[in-house]
């Protein structure tokens, strides 16, 4: 042989350490089989024949989804709540299977409406079974971090889609800490949730009308660019919010002594944005809902005691798994131990390509989760592998501008192995706890072979129809 020698290495080591002993060079190729027991699957869904188009149909709608912040206002407008309906986050649970977390909530909730004098008297209520009704927030169109319960008095972000006039909600953002979202429920979490219903809510309602639409999908796209992740890193997104909002904020009618305290609090929140960028990926992945054939994932959502995906081309059945304890940094003295398994509407962010999948632009991430800087750009490419694009819009500046990978893809997931990486807050065990870290998890790895042999029966009874 007079070439030089080149060598590609697919799978285990041994034969690369073996070449390598020998002074050559090895590009060694990250493989492993597909996911046990899909083979048969996966065979079926790949000769599917809508499947390319129907993913190319779902990733353009994704695409063509503008998200506008144009309302603010109390759940009972926007949602159509009344007393006693509470929305939670993840798929469907029980106050008898739910968490830890989420029970708190519950609690703390219960006692802002008026349902019970105080939280502890909440746990009689729910047991009952009667006076009150729990769905998931994305029957409703909404989402929300953590717990994400919302009832009545609540306010929310109402986004629109500039061309389709969709709409998404979310609760506006508590901080860190003891908070409803994180179960805690204690007099200082009730007085901010009262303030924020009494006074942040009618501030920001004012400057959004007066300024008018704000467009989150734009700031987003600047904030990636600007060190944020846009789920446990909204510094950048934040301040353009406020940048976009205070001069409406001071010219309105508000009291100038409210005015200051909504700008305090929102400045002094690095999470306030994450709201903000919740309803705007879940109205661009709404956008791809229902496309038969398309493998494409709209939804993950995790509700403390489950996590479940959501599926373009099986409509709105939730495929659902134990939700994993996250690998990470801890508050104080918290450890493993205190943690609550994962919990929150929030992953909708790495659904839609940001959050955990855009670690690379937001090295700085890595402080509060854990790993590497290393760590967070392997994330980024890995999750490449197992995505249908990447997004144009939302660019990585340190990869050359590459977009960002976009539209999980049930099959990938199985062919691969690979799962999508979140980031994600921690919270307590026990009720009343609030935050006690954050890090980084995966879904459980059942719930896609699972989708994927649903997609797979959809294919096969087309075929026999």
């Amino acid at each position: 042989m007079t070439a030089e020698t080149a060598v590609v290495s697919v799978g285990a080591d041994l034969f690369a350490d073996a070449v390598a002993d020998q002074a050559v060079d090895v590009q060694r190729v990250d493989w492993q089989p597909p996911m046990a027991g899909t083979a048969d699957d996966l065979a079926v869904v790949a000769a599917d024949p809508l499947r390319a188009d129907a993913n190319a149909r779902a990733v353009e709608a994704y695409l063509g989804v503008t998200a506008q912040l144009v309302d603010v206002l109390p759940a009972h407008e926007a949602l159509g709540l009344e007393r006693g309906d509470f929305l939670h986050a993840g798929p469907p649970v029980t106050w008898e299977r739910a968490s830890g977390p989420m029970r708190g909530a519950l609690m703390g909730a219960a006692a802002l409406e008026g349902l019970v004098d105080d939280p502890d008297q909440a746990p009689a209520l729910f047991e009952s079974g009667a006076g009150y009704s729990l769905a998931p927030c994305h029957s409703r169109s909404a989402v929300g971090p953590m717990a994400g319960v919302v009832s009545p008095s609540m306010w929310m972000f109402v986004l629109e889609d500039a061309t389709s006039g969709a709409r998404t909600y979310c609760s506006l953002n508590e901080g860190l800490g003891k908070v409803l979202r994180y179960g805690a429920y204690g007099p200082e979490v009730l007085d901010r949730l009262r303030w924020m219903s009494a006074v942040l809510g009618p501030v920001l309602q004012q400057a959004v009308r007066e300024a008018g639409p704000v467009d989150v999908t734009a700031l987003l796209s600047q904030m990636l660019q600007m060190g944020d992740e846009a789920h446990n890193r909204n510094r950048a997104g934040t301040l353009m919010l406020m940048r976009d909002l205070v001069p409406a904020m001071i010219r309105s009618t508000s009291r100038a002594a409210d005015v200051a305290d909504a700008v305090a609090f929102i400045g002094g929140n690095d999470h306030f944005f994450l709201n903000l960028a919740m309803p705007a990926c879940k109205l661009a992945l709404d956008a791809a809902r229902g496309i038969e054939g398309s493998t494409m994932v709209v939804a993950m959502a995790r509700n403390g005691t489950d996590f479940g995906i959501q599926v373009s081309g099986t409509g709105d059945r939730w495929f659902t798994g134990p939700a994993q304890v996250a690998d990470g940094l801890y508050l104080g003295s918290y450890g493993p131990d205190d943690a609550n398994p994962d919990i929150g509407d929030s992953a909708i962010t790495e659904t839609a390509g940001i959050g955990g999948f855009a670690m690379a632009t937001a090295p700085a991430i890595v402080r509060l989760v854990g790993g590497s800087v290393p760590d967070a750009f392997a994330a980024t490419r890995r999750m490449g592998e197992i995505t249908l694009a990447s997004n144009p819009r939302w660019q990585i500046p340190v990869m050359e501008f590459a977009g960002t990978p976009t539209g999980i893809d049930v099959s990938r997931v199985c062919r691969t192995g690979i799962l999508p990486q979140i980031n994600t807050g921690m919270a307590g065990a026990v009720a009343g706890t609030g935050q006690v870290g954050a890090g980084l998890v995966n879904p459980p790895a059942e719930i896609f072979p699972a989708a994927l042999a649903a997609l797979a029966d959809a294919t096969r009874s087309r075929a026999g129809a």
